[in-house]
This record gives C-alpha cells, sequence and structure tokens, in this order.
C-alpha cells in the first residue's frame, strides 16, 4: 500500500454478528462436539470480506462486558436482557480465536461498547481524510452514516445508506439519535416518551427538527395523550438521548497503523480451520488441507460446509487450492452413467463451487439444441456428459460389445440430476459467458443456476478495452495455455462436422478442458478484482445484469412483418430512383455498389481531387472520402452516401428482420454482447438494434415497424443528454452544473455564456453551434471536424473552441487531467470506478496517437453513462415486482430502455421507470428522464 494511499478501515461489528449468525444459521457442531453455527457464520463472513472487500486497515470490535457508563447513568439499561443461550456461550471464545487465525485485530475495551469504539474509530479515519465501512445491520448504528462513513449488512453483503435509513426511521442519519431518543428500545431498556413510534418519532421531528425543539415546543401543542408523554417524560426522552448516542470520544486502544491489512499465517489458519472442521472455508482461502481435516456434514451458507467428497473411481481428485497453472490439463472424464455423474455432483457441493460450459449446435442460445455439458471441481479435474452426439457406436474386435463411449445418459435423466446443483444456493457455478450457458440451460429445462459466476465478466470488470475477454485469449494472457481450437475438433471449411459428430473422445477432451479453463480463470483472476477495485463494479453491476439481458433476450420485441416488406419495397424503388439520378451525374451507368467502378468514375474520370489508392491499386472510396467530397461541394458522392443508407437499411432491417423473427411470435431477439466496448456500453447484434438512425425519416420509419403487443403500448424512458450532465459533474463547472440545476436549455446557456449573446430571442443557429461544440467537446473535436459539421472554416470553429474553452478552463483542465492519467496508468476510470484501458495511448504515430487521447477524454463520460444506466436495469425488475406492475423491459440503446406494458399502467409505469432511473446515481447535477408512450417505437421516442 502506498504511504499517500487514502485509508479504508473496515470495522466488524463482532458482537452484534455473533447473535446474528447463530439465529441465521441451523445448530452445527465441530468434530468434538462444539456448538459452532455463530463461529462458522462469522468465520465464513470474515474470510468473503478478506476476498471480496478491498479496505487497506480492518479491525473486528468486541464488547468487553455488559457493564458500562451507560449503566452508571441509567441502572436499569439493558437490565432484562436474557442470558445467552448454553450452546452460543462456548462460541464467543472461538469467534475471538477466529480473528486471531485471520490475523485481524481483535478490539475490545472495559466500560465501553463496541459501537462506541467504532463511532471512535470512525471520527479518526474521516479526520485522516479516509473513509470507514462498518460491516453490520445495527440499527444504533445507523446514526454513524455520513460522508466517509457507510455500512455494509453482512449477511446480505448489501450497502446501507441514507435511503435504507430513511426507510427505517423516517429521517436522514443525523436525526436518528433524536428519533431514537423518542421511541426508546425495549430490549436495551431506553425509556423513551410512551405511546411514540418512529412514524410519529419522525413525523415530530420533520415538522420540529429536533428532539429539543419538540420538547421546548410541547406545551404550545393541542392537547392530546401524545402532548401530556412529551411534557411528563421529557427528561426521561434527553436520558434516552445520552444512552442512544454513540461516544466518538472514547478511546481506541490500537493506534490505526496496528489496523493495516495483513496476509493471515497460513500455518496458524490452516490448523484453526482443520480442528474446527471448517473445510470449505479451509479450501476457498487457499488454504492447504491436509489429512487431518475432518468435514461437518452439515448445512450452511455459501459455500457450504459439508462432509469430504464421495470416492471416485475414474481418478483422484486434485485439490481445489491447486495453483491454476500447475495441474496438468487432461485426462478427462466421459460421464456415461448416472452413478458416475452423481459421484461428480457430489464433488461439486463438497467444494462448493464449479465450473460448466455448454455445447450447442448452434450460437443462437435461443434456437441451438444442447449437445453435451462440461463439468469441472478442480484444475485438471473435469469430465464430459456427452447428451446429443451423433456418432455411430463402434464394435470391439476384442468381443464385438459396444464402446462404452457410445452409450449417452438421456438429456432429461442429466437435467434431473444437475438441476438441484444449479440451484442450490450453497455452491457457486462459474461459467464464461453465462448469459449464453443460462439461456440454453433454462431453454433446455433446467431450473435457472444460481448463484454465479462468469470469468468473462470478472475479466471485462478489470481490463475492458486491454485485450478481449474470450476464453482462449484470457487462457493464453493468464494461464500461459493454449486450449484446443474448434477448428482441430470439428475441421474447417467444407470438411468441419458438426460438434454433435465429432467422436466422444475428442469431444471429451475439447469441453471438459473448457469447463476446466474457466475454473482456473477464476482462481485466477476474480482475486485481483479486490486488488484492482473492480469487486463492486462486478458484483452490483455485470454480475446481476446477466439475469436482466437473459430475460429481455428470451422476451424479444414484436415487428409488423408487413409494414417492413412495404419499407422495403418502398427502399428499393427509391433507390432505383437514385441510381439514374446518380448514372446521369456520372456522366455513364455503372454498378452504384461496386467500391471499384466508383473510384474510376470521381478520380479517373472526373478527376476529383483528394484520391488515394489502396495496397490492391482501386481507389478508396468509404464514406469518409465520399463525406470529404461532399463537403467540398461535389454532388456525387453526397448521392453515394444517401444510396448507401438507404441500401443498408433497407438490407439491414426491412429485409433481414423479416428473416430474423421467430415465426410463431413474430417477434424479433437481439443478443446483448456485455464485454465488447471499452467503456462498459452494451452492444447488440443478430439484429444490431442500436443503430438505426434516429433522426432520420427513414430511420423513423424502421422504428415504427417495432410494434407492442395486443393491449400493449411501448414506453421508452430516456437520459436526457446524460454525458454532458457527467462532464459537469466530473469536470466541476459551476455555470453547466447551474443551467442542468436549474433546467435551462444547456445549448442556450453554453451559446450566452460562450458568445456574449442573451439567451431570450437566440438565433436557432447559435444555439446550434454551441450544441456542436458541447456535443463535440466529449468526444475532443478538432477545429476541422467542428467547422465541417458547421459548415464553417476551420479558423473560425477553433475561435469558437478556444472561446468555449475561455469560458470553461475546467473543462480543458479535465481533459488534460484525463490524458496525462491514461499516459500514466494506462487506463482511465469512470466517475464509478470503471477501469477503461486505453491501449493506443502511448502510440508513436501522432494521428493514432490523438485518436487514444480523444477516447481517453470521452471514456469516463461514455462509461460513467452505461454504469449508470446499468444501475437503473439491475433495480428495475425488483421495482416493478414490489409494483405488481406487468411491465417488461425490451431494449437498451445506449441512454434508453424501452418497455412493453399494458395500456391501463403505463403512467404508473412510466413514473416509476422515471424515478428510478434518475435516482441510480447521485451526482451533482440532477439526473433527468423523459418518457413516451406509443403504438411503436417511433411514437414512443
Amino acid at each position: 500500500m502506498s504511504d499517500n494511499a487514502p485509508i479504508h478501515l473496515i470495522l466488524v461489528d463482532g458482537s452484534g454478528f455473533i447473535f446474528r449468525a447463530y439465529h441465521a444459521l441451523p445448530p452445527m457442531t465441530a468434530p468434538d462436539g462444539t456448538p459452532v453455527n455463530a463461529v462458522f457464520g462469522f468465520t465464513n463472513m470474515l474470510a468473503r470480506l478478506l476476498r471480496d472487500h478491498a479496505g487497506t486497515h480492518l479491525a473486528v470490535i468486541f464488547d468487553a462486558g455488559r457493564k458500562t457508563f451507560r449503566n452508571e447513568i441509567y441502572d436499569q439499561y439493558k437490565a432484562h436482557r436474557p442470558e445467552p443461550p448454553e450452546d452460543l456461550r462456548p462460541q464467543f471464545g472461538l469467534v475471538r480465536a477466529a480473528t486471531a487465525a485471520f490475523g485481524v485485530p481483535g478490539i475490545e475495551e472495559p466500560g465501553w461498547e463496541a459501537d462506541d469504539l467504532i463511532a471512535a474509530y470512525a471520527r479518526h479515519v474521516t479526520e485522516a481524510g479516509g473513509r470507514c465501512t462498518v460491516v453490520s445491520s445495527d440499527k444504533d448504528l445507523m446514526q454513524l452514516i455520513r460522508p466517509g462513513v457507510e455500512m455494509m449488512d453482512p449477511i446480505r453483503q448489501k450497502p446501507i445508506g441514507l435511503k435504507e435509513v430513511e426507510a427505517k426511521f423516517g429521517v436522514t442519519p443525523d436525526k436518528v439519535i433524536d428519533v431514537q431518543a423518542l421511541i426508546g428500545d425495549s430490549v436495551d431498556n431506553v425509556p423513551g416518551v410512551p405511546g411514540i413510534g418512529p412514524k410519529t418519532a419522525s413525523a415530530l421531528i420533520a415538522e420540529y427538527g429536533s428532539l429539543d425543539a419538540i420538547l421546548a415546543g410541547a406545551a404550545a401543542m393541542k392537547p392530546s395523550r401524545r402532548r401530556d408523554n412529551l411534557i411528563e417524560y421529557a427528561d426521561k426522552a434527553r436520558l434516552s438521548r445520552d444512552l442512544v448516542t454513540l461516544r466518538a470520544d472514547a478511546p481506541c486502544p490500537l493506534p490505526l497503523d496496528a489496523l493495516i491489512c495483513r496476509e493471515p499465517d497460513e500455518a496458524l489458519l490452516g490448523e484453526w480451520l482443520q480442528r474446527m472442521g471448517f473445510r470449505s472455508i479451509l479450501h476457498r482461502m487457499g488454504v492447504k488441507d491436509s489429512a487431518a481435516a475432518v468435514g461437518v456434514a452439515i448445512p450452511a451458507p455459501a459455500p457450504s460446509l459439508v462432509s469430504s467428497p464421495a470416492s471416485s473411481s475414474a481418478s483422484s481428485p486434485v485439490s481445489a487450492d491447486a495453483a491454476p497453472d500447475q495441474a496438468p490439463y487432461g485426462p478427462y472424464e466421459t460421464v456415461t452413467s448416472a452413478e458416475a455423474l452423481e459421484r461428480w455432483l457430489a464433488e461439486a457441493r463438497a467444494a462448493g463451487f464449479c465450473a460448466l460450459d455448454t455445447e450447442t449446435d448452434g450460437l443462437d442460445p435461443l434456437r441451438a439444441g444442447l449437445v453435451g455439458i462440461s463439468l469441472a471441481v478442480a484444475p485438471g479435474r473435469a469430465c464430459y456428459i456427452p447428451l446429443a452426439h451423433q456418432a455411430e457406436p463402434q464394435l470391439l474386435p476384442e468381443d464385438g460389445a459396444q464402446d462404452p463411449a457410445a452409450v449417452q445418459l438421456p438429456a432429461g435423466l442429466v437435467l434431473a440430476l444437475l438441476g438441484p446443483l444449479l440451484a442450490d444456493p450453497s455452491v457457486l457455478k462459474i461459467f464464461q459467458n453465462a448469459k449464453f450457458d443460462l439461456l440454453v440451460l433454462t431453454r433446455a429445462g433446467a431450473p435457472q443456476p444460481a448463484p454465479v459466476d462468469d470469468t468473462m465478466l470478472i475479466a471485462y470488470a478489470q481490463f475492458a478495452g486491454k485485450h478481449g475477454q474470450g476464453m482462449d485469449e484470457l487462457s493464453r494472457l493468464y494461464l500461459g495455455h493454449a486450449p484446443i481450437p474448434y477448428d482441430a475438433v470439428t475441421g474447417t471449411g467444407r470438411n468441419r462436422i458438426p460438434f454433435a459428430r465429432v467422436d466422444l473422445a475428442r469431444a471429451t477432451a475439447y469441453a471438459a478442458e473448457d469447463a476446466d479453463v474457466t475454473l482456473r480463470l477464476w482462481l485466477a483472476l476474480r482475486p485481483q478484482l479486490r486488488i484492482h477495485r473492480s469487486l463492486a463494479l462486478y458484483e452490483a453491476l455485470e454480475r446481476p445484469l446477466v439475469a436482466v439481458l437473459a430475460d429481455m433476450e428470451r422476451t424479444g420485441i414484436a415487428i409488423d412483418v408487413a409494414e417492413l416488406r412495404r419499407l422495403s419495397a418502398d427502399f428499393a424503388a427509391r433507390m432505383a430512383e437514385m441510381e439514374t439520378e446518380i448514372h446521369r451525374l456520372a456522366g455513364r451507368p455503372f454498378n452504384v455498389g461496386s467500391p471499384k467502378q466508383l473510384g474510376e468514375i470521381l478520380f479517373d474520370e472526373m478527376g476529383l481531387p483528394g484520391g488515394k489508392r489502396m495496397k490492391s491499386g482501386a481507389w478508396g472510396t468509404d464514406s469518409s472520402v465520399l463525406q470529404d467530397l461532399s463537403d467540398q461541394g461535389h454532388d456525387l458522392p453526397g448521392r453515394i452516401l444517401a444510396w448507401r443508407q438507404l441500401a443498408k437499411l433497407k438490407s439491414t432491417y426491412a429485409d433481414a428482420l423479416v428473416g430474423q423473427a421467430d415465426p410463431g411470435t413474430a417477434r424479433v431477439h437481439t443478443s446483448f454482447q456485455m464485454a465488447i466496448t471499452s467503456t462498459g456500453r452494451l452492444s447488440s447484434n443478430e439484429p444490431n438494434l442500436q443503430n438505426i438512425p434516429i433522426r432520420t425519416e427513414e430511420g423513423g420509419r424502421i422504428r415504427r415497424a417495432f410494434v407492442a403487443g395486443p393491449g400493449q403500448v411501448l414506453l421508452s424512458a430516456d437520459y436526457s443528454q446524460i454525458e454532458l450532465r457527467l462532464l459537469a459533474h466530473v469536470a466541476n463547472i459551476p455555470a453547466l452544473r447551474e443551467a442542468f440545476a436549474l433546467g435551462q436549455d444547456i445549448h442556450a446557456r453554453t451559446a450566452s455564456e460562450v458568445f456574449g449573446i442573451p439567451i431570450e430571442g437566440m438565433d436557432p443557429l447559435t444555439r446550434r453551434r454551441a450544441k456542436a461544440i458541447n456535443f463535440g467537446i466529449i468526444y475532443g473535436i478538432s477545429a476541422f471536424g467542428l467547422g465541417r459539421q458547421l459548415g464553417i472554416p476551420p479558423g473560425e470553429a477553433r475561435s469558437y473552441i478556444d472561446a468555449y474553452f475561455a469560458r470553461y478552463p475546467g473543462i480543458r483542465d479535465y481533459m488534460e487531467r484525463i490524458k496525462d492519467e491514461a499516459r500514466r496508468q494506462g487506463y482511465v476510470t469512470t466517475p464509478f470506478g470503471r477501469r477503461c484501458w486505453v491501449p493506443g495511448i502511448a502510440e508513436k504515430n501522432a494521428a493514432r496517437r490523438a485518436y487514444a487521447e480523444r477516447q481517453a477524454i470521452n471514456a469516463p463520460l461514455q462509461g460513467g453513462a452505461a454504469d449508470i444506466i446499468k444501475r437503473a436495469m439491475v433495480r428495475l425488475p425488483q421495482a416493478l415486482a414490489a409494483a405488481s406492475l406487468d411491465g417488461r423491459l425490451l431494449l437498451q440503446v445506449h441512454d434508453e430502455l424501452l418497455f412493453e406494458v399494458r395500456a391501463d399502467q403505463q403512467e404508473t409505469l412510466g413514473a416509476l421507470v422515471k424515478q428510478v432511473m434518475e435516482s441510480a446515481a447521485s451526482l451533482t447535477v440532477p439526473l433527468v428522464v423523459e418518457t413516451g408512450a406509443g403504438a411503436n417505437w417511433a411514437d414512443a421516442h
């Protein structure tokens, strides 16, 4: 850890967690018969905390005894608390022993409660410029939440913030003490004011502002029992406030330097975990096992505390804590009997995790058939379960018996045996590109796998833009192993055979290796999430988004097939008319779709300037070449561009969508790619629904062909100017922040600021220029690019850009800072911690380096927008379900979400979606979502 790194102290409320774990888990015993359910829960939590939550400092805080200074203030404080259960008493000492075994400081102080010590350490850390995370769900600690101090529920692994506090108390954290003083606490014997509950207390605080103001104003209240109690029990309320207020001036028995996170002593930890029989935690911590370890066959949270794996007749299991790159890749087992499969499933349950992969007869998970399933439980320990191979059975020459490898289990039996494991919450299922496998498995009749990890997304959360996230590439980069290529088992070209026709020995070697590699990647890459501070991004956004996108892909969106066919015919007729005009301008007929013939027309025959030949010798005629010529005033290149745009719309949408629709439902099902872009943005393909032009007439007609089902409407929800809002936020531009806060026209405000023109009565052209600058700046636009966009000389465009930066110097500062960050680190980060790698930032070629710099400038803004909409997408399904709405999320197109909803629920859904999307992130400027609804996408947009 750098000496200058800010402190992040994680404080575990040890005493609070002991009781919660004891009541949450069933009875468990260690090998010597000692009760250990609370100890196991605590140990499991601490192991997960060390693995998943990146902090620089860590301590567990305990209560030293039942008598504290509060008993001197009020002798009845906690006087009626019952003694702890008999089977919990021996676990208090074991929890402290667990803390010591992990090498984590355990802190307690006579005369003080653990909550006071937590308050004191939180104060010291924040005063030192650091932050503190309190691992607890205790309501008494919620008064500590403020900037720099947060809470996390250790059981649910969810943060507790302002929203959760307000839901519980009806007030913000700074008013929690006053609410608690009014309502009291029967468990701790805090008296409070009789007859006042949480709702009344929060209403009084909202009206009067504080406890003192309430008590001072009680006499003037309307006569009531509540008024009388406030007057009669005023002193009790003040006493209660003293009892519930946590003392940030409490002693800190250990200095902060003593709480720095350190690796545990492996021998000490291993011995303790073995003695307790916590075998699954032993494996998960990567601590070497020994024959002395004794498993405990009892239920527990994931990964589970279970008995040792059943012995397998195939080969000896490889320990799951073996280094991923040490165990040999194979040989692997072909599973052809129910008994063998059950042995593998038992091993997976014993390990608490397994890697899975599916083999299919196609690449579309909504249409492909399941050919086989592979399973890995440890590095080098994997199998393949064939289900639909079509190879002819071979006869053994010795006795004429059928080759056992040709025997396959019925798919229904395999899924019936596999199903409980897939649904088992105590076994983690690991996939590479989980969405594909989940769609395949659930379509085949398997239950929804949960919980799930995805190695593709684990890598993407850390290395987006640095390299590809495919399994083969990740394996070569992080395991030093080149997996068997698909072409090596199926052949290529005309000789390629379907995977279902590959003989089982070769199929097993290929498929089981995929699961083996996936497991090794998980072991290698998942611990790095914490190191790279990417864990929250992965767990809060990327992983939960898998299920959301899978549901969207299953649902699809309806199209009007007849309308698309009419569009195709209309586009064809218009293209024919355009071709006639193009031929006239060219002076002769030619194939408009031929780049070679077009180049000859433009540069050989017409002699237009600026032509460049490619390596093939033909003239280059891509869109940038044609656009340059069109900007120079040449008519023909512009007509070609318009023809190409129409041709693309016709082939990509008007024609292709009809063939891509499900014949039974007339719905198309796009596939959302989660790990392609360097900024976290989703992309879609087959069909790509994110490239339909928004502002053209033809694009609107294409969108009109996307329709709602009977009795339904489509509802669009679109973030307004989200990247500009993020720019105002991250660059801290007061004028832009003020404009957004006031709801002003941001482009008119920019024009007024830059050009000194009043907003009232502003010329539309001036506003258009400001708009071009606003959006252009986000993408690092040059004077040449802005000039071409506005149709003005580059010199004039440069004067506009200079005036913009003169008015908003903070934006230039931000751009320079981001470029420097990219050069130093190789990546930039979004406001939410996503790393966006910029590989070309060190290019020697000036043009390529400038392009990378523009990428670096835009990545935090585009990536931040992607993070925000993903946050909303993850939260929406639960919000819709809680509101009993039938709306379904169909599409995500950059900053827009598209829903299908019953017409009578349209307004309710729109309001809910707007609220969820606008509260998805807290910025220094408001997020604004615009909604619309209609029978088709164009009308909704």
